[in-house]
């Protein structure tokens, strides 16, 4: 079997238009060698799933809310992104793109002809890339060491804000949102707990409560409060509650039992 026909290909769909999402969509289902697709509606969104999903490709409208697909590219670095396709109705933008090294440009409104014109073109970037891989990884160490997520990105007010992991001090669950305590801000960020504490580097964040992370290195003191439990004091003088379940994956990480 070729190894085009191996492939299983990811795809990452970003446009504030629905009908123009839509569009894109209905092509790729028709490829028998696309097996997942995801929609985002601005750069920000997009952002999070690119760190989250790992898409092999992303087709980009270059000018949207909060975050165009340009700038999202600079924020990213080129280096760090999916085989990206940038599409928009204006030509005038094709020069920065390929500056933002664009694997193609679609130029709306394309025909299916030029469309899959483009994915062969892709396809092909990939195989020579990547030869003895179903897809390529798309964020390396620059973006999550070890595999880890790096940052995050949120919005506060009208502001889009890029978050390095390690600034955070600590995270509480917050129903379907978790609450990011950086140097006495806070920030909603839409995912489960759980989930997060999968994405971030185990050497750095350990789970002091099943509603708690706490970033080791803001870690100044533990104070005995009950047989087996202790109060958790950070840096900054906040107080955080260590649970019997959890305390067994501090010392772990302490190399020392409590």
């Amino acid at each position: 079997m070729s190894q085009s026909k191996q492939m299983q290909l990811r795809v990452l769909v970003v446009d504030d238009e629905p009908l123009a999402r839509s569009r894109l969509t209905t092509l790729l289902r028709r490829d028998s060698q696309v097996d997942k697709i995801v929609e985002a509606a601005d750069g920000v969104a997009a952002m999070n799933v690119i760190e989250a999903e790992r898409p092999d490709i992303v087709f980009l409208d270059v000018q949207m809310p909060r975050l165009g697909g340009l700038d999202l590219v600079q924020a990213m670095g080129a280096e760090n992104m999916p085989h990206t396709v940038f599409v928009t109705a204006y030509d005038q933008y094709a020069v920065h793109a390929f500056e933002a090294a664009a694997a193609d440009y679609l130029v709306k409104p394309f025909s299916d002809e030029r469309f899959e014109q483009s994915m062969n073109r892709i396809k092909a970037r990939i195989c020579q890339s990547q030869p003895s891989q179903l897809g390529p990884h798309v964020l390396d160490a620059t973006v999550r060491a070890g595999g880890f997520w790096r940052r995050l990105v949120v919005k506060s007010g009208n502001v889009v804000r890029f978050l390095s992991v390690g600034d955070i001090d600590w995270i509480e669950a917050a129903n379907v949102y978790v609450n990011l305590h950086v140097a006495h801000h806070e920030y909603l960020y839409r995912i489960a707990l759980s989930h997060l504490a999968s994405k971030l580097d185990p050497a750095r964040f350990v789970r002091i409560h099943r509603s708690t992370i706490v970033n080791i290195e803001r870690i100044k003191e533990l104070e005995p409060i009950s047989q087996g439990e202790y109060e958790v004091i950070l840096t900054d003088g906040t107080r955080l509650h260590l649970s019997r379940t959890y305390r067994l994956e501090l010392e772990k990480l302490l190399g020392q039992s409590l």
